[in-house]
């Protein structure tokens, strides 16, 4: 990641300033989305003509995951509903930065857009000090799916709900240790820390197989683990002792929320949708939202995502920005108060 050159603003302010400084470009990106509406002429214009060519789908991650299956997804209805073809292209790479790097820097034309994760867009630029890109290079277009994490433990550690876990971690605290494959996993981590006082060290996974595999064997005390894992979880591989969603899972419904176990402001929600870059006209935005909105409510598409483990969600471009903002808001101030940062 050496090409990464620092931002000029980030490598003259404190890590404080940094954290205002990103509180203000979310602010601006609202406000600049909210103006959306005031198209002007030309706006109105190329809109209208929207699309004349074949759009691309950038995924910032490797083919086969939970992305491809969203942004297959939308881009096959898409291409049905817009008459143009919908290219789908992987760009892996550098926990995602390099191909949300690539669509930020796109020209905002509409035909290049991001189906991004959370952690491209709320956790990279929270803890990363040399990013090339910022929340406010981008135009939500629509939340697609969201899904909540699973606090589970390995079978070996004897607590059966999340309180008898905060105490064996306080008395055993030699023992305590969380595992996980991403910033997101590390973030969650710190906020449990936070939220329960209980002293969990946080060991980085290259991959979540590793990871259930240390749970299954008794190498590591717990894990946030997604829907994804639903397998291990079901079968009894590891214990799922409470979900970070404000409502009960359905696919679990006999495990509570971390807010019913007793940690009282802990909710957490992890996200894919898709964006397009700043400066995209207003209205190709609108227009790109209300099709991926209305994609998002047709009956094969919910069946599809909720037999990936995935909870349908879309929304418009409004309500994407105000979740982006919120979610930011909440991970740079964890990721402040845990002091974790990635300097590369």
């Amino acid at each position: 990641m050496s090409q990464i050159q620092s931002l000029p603003w980030r490598r003259a302010t404190p890590i404080a300033s940094a954290m205002l400084a990103r509180g203000s470009i979310i602010a601006a990106a609202t406000l600049a989305l909210l103006a959306h509406s005031a198209s002007t002429p030309r706006a109105e214009e190329s809109a209208a003509a929207f699309p004349s060519q074949s759009i691309r789908i950038v995924i910032p991650a490797g083919a086969g995951g939970t992305l491809d299956v969203i942004a297959r997804l939308v881009g096959q209805k898409l291409t049905e509903r817009l008459g143009q073809p919908v290219v789908i292209e992987n760009k892996p790479g550098a926990a995602t930065i390099i191909g949300t790097e690539f669509v930020a820097k796109a020209p905002p034309d509409g035909y290049t857009i991001l189906c991004a994760p959370a952690a491209s867009i709320v956790i990279n630029p929270a803890i990363y000090v040399k990013l090339r890109y910022s929340v406010a290079d981008f135009a939500p277009l629509s939340m697609v799916a969201s899904y909540p994490f699973i606090l589970s433990v390995a079978k070996s550690v004897p607590a059966q709900n999340l309180r008898e876990l905060i105490g064996y971690i306080k008395k055993n605290p030699d023992k305590a240790n969380a595992g996980g494959s991403t910033a997101g996993h590390q973030l969650m981590t710190a906020l449990f820390r936070e939220k329960t006082g209980a002293p969990v060290q946080y060991i980085p996974y290259k991959g979540m197989n590793q990871v259930t595999a240390a749970l299954a064997g008794g190498q590591l005390m717990m894990s946030f683990l997604t829907a994804a894992n639903a397998g291990q979880i079901k079968s009894g591989v590891v214990r799922a002792l409470a979900v970070t969603s404000p409502a009960r899972d359905p696919r679990f419904p006999q495990v509570p929320t971390m807010v019913e176990a007793g940690v009282a402001g802990f909710t957490a929600q992890s996200w894919a949708g898709m964006l397009a870059p700043a400066r995209t006209p207003p209205a190709i935005v609108n227009k790109l939202s209300s099709e991926i909105a209305a994609i998002v409510k047709l009956p094969d598409v919910r069946d599809k995502l909720l037999g990936a483990n995935l909870d349908p969600v879309g929304g418009s471009s409004k309500q994407f920005a105000s979740t982006i903002a919120g979610d930011f808001k909440t991970w740079a101030a964890v990721a402040k108060s845990a002091n974790i940062q990635i300097n590369q």
